[in-house]
């Protein structure tokens, strides 16, 4: 009777932590949800949606993830869940840089040193920057463009290929995530809807 009592104390201790845990990030993190839609369909708004449903499958996707899932890697030639989240980063930082129209001087495919909570962040913050820029300019979408610089060399690419590159590249490596989580044992939570962009009750 005792060990029972030890495990549910220890069930609703880790509950709690869990949900508390959920709390400050939502408090915190953008994406947690995805806002309500525009009343109008531009250009803009389009892509303004497209970066929410990378942001909030990014949120869930990497939400409670473990040092054993961030190693995890389904073959040796694979990356494992974090070089994969690496370059989840490189790409969010070449999206926020076309809306800066800042030059890229890396190809964002570099491993990361920072704590995983650290680039999980940023990387959130990033979108969330791209996003706001994209909803307060007023300048025309054809003005963001990717911009690689190496060396003397400067190659630039029109927005077309933002979106089939770094942001559908960014959408299908979180789809990588979700799956490399669910093979380590912890899959992301169900009640995340990415077609309501919204958390299930």
């Amino acid at each position: 009777m005792k060990k029972l009592i030890i495990i549910v104390l220890a069930i609703c201790t880790y509950s709690s932590s869990h949900a508390l845990e959920i709390k400050q990030s939502m408090d915190t993190l953008p994406f947690y949800e995805i806002p309500n839609y525009p009343e109008k369909y531009t250009p803009e708004t389009v892509v303004i949606r497209m970066i929410e449903g990378l942001g909030f499958r990014y949120y869930w996707a990497t939400e409670g993830l473990t040092a054993k899932d961030l190693a995890f890697k389904p073959s040796d030639k694979a990356r494992t869940s974090e070089e994969t989240i690496d370059h989840i980063l490189g790409l969010s930082n070449i999206i926020l840089n076309a809306m800066l129209k800042k030059v890229n001087g890396t190809s964002g495919e570099e491993t990361s040193v920072l704590k995983f909570e650290d680039k999980r962040r940023i990387t959130l913050e990033n979108l969330k920057k791209a996003n706001d820029l994209l909803q307060n300019n007023k300048g025309n979408i054809e003005e963001y463009k990717i911009i690689f610089k190496n060396g003397d060399k400067t190659t630039e690419y029109p927005f077309w290929n933002l979106i089939n590159g770094p942001i559908e590249d960014a959408v299908w490596h979180v789809g990588q995530v979700v799956s490399f989580r669910r093979s380590s044992g912890n899959p992301f939570n169900g009640k995340a809807s990415v077609l309501t962009g919204k958390l299930r009750q």
